[in-house]
């Protein structure tokens, strides 16, 4: 069954397939999600079999909400379906924009809602079909990573952390 995530075309919000979006390089929603520890952001590691960026860390989790979905619906949603968090509330943080090429001929084009979890004790049970890896970091460690071994880390989480930091980690040190 094909996936229709919110896009524009010609300026209006329609249903399209997200493959389509992203082989197309159409603007479209999307949503990000941090759980922080203090000053301890959780990355996962995508998993081999994804379409696009396979095996780079990113942040706690990003997907696109389905058409008629609510950005915290999802965001609660995707916390669960990949890395099994449960009984935690994102709570919104911005919205933000970036275009990046993910490799496979596919741009992701997106307006994101960007989310973020405070949990000082938090179960992972990452989904095998989903995260090959966790880890928690702290932000000074990241920034520092990302700048000597770029290419283990998506394009997105380098623009969040590069472009809108202040705005997504302003009551974190790091």
């Amino acid at each position: 069954m094909d996936i229709l995530i919110p896009t524009w075309i010609n300026g209006e919000l329609k249903p399209v397939e997200k493959m389509k979006a992203h082989l197309q390089g159409l603007r479209h929603k999307a949503i990000s999600v941090f759980v922080m520890q203090g000053s301890k952001t959780l990355l996962q590691r995508r998993t081999l079999s994804k379409y696009h960026t396979p095996g780079l860390w990113a942040n706690a989790c990003c997907t696109h909400p389905e058409w008629d979905e609510v950005g915290l619906d999802c965001a609660t949603r995707r916390l669960s379906e990949e890395l099994g968090i449960v009984g935690q509330t994102p709570v919104y943080r911005d919205t933000v924009e970036y275009s990046a090429d993910v490799g496979n001929n596919m741009v992701e084009n997106e307006v994101v809602e960007i989310f973020v979890v405070q949990a000082n004790k938090v179960l992972v049970r990452p989904n095998a079909n989903e995260v090959m890896d966790y880890r928690w970091e702290t932000l000074e460690d990241l920034h520092k990573q990302i700048k000597s071994n770029p290419g283990q880390f998506t394009p997105w989480l380098k623009i969040y952390l590069e472009q809108h930091a202040k705005k997504i980690f302003a009551n974190y040190a790091g």
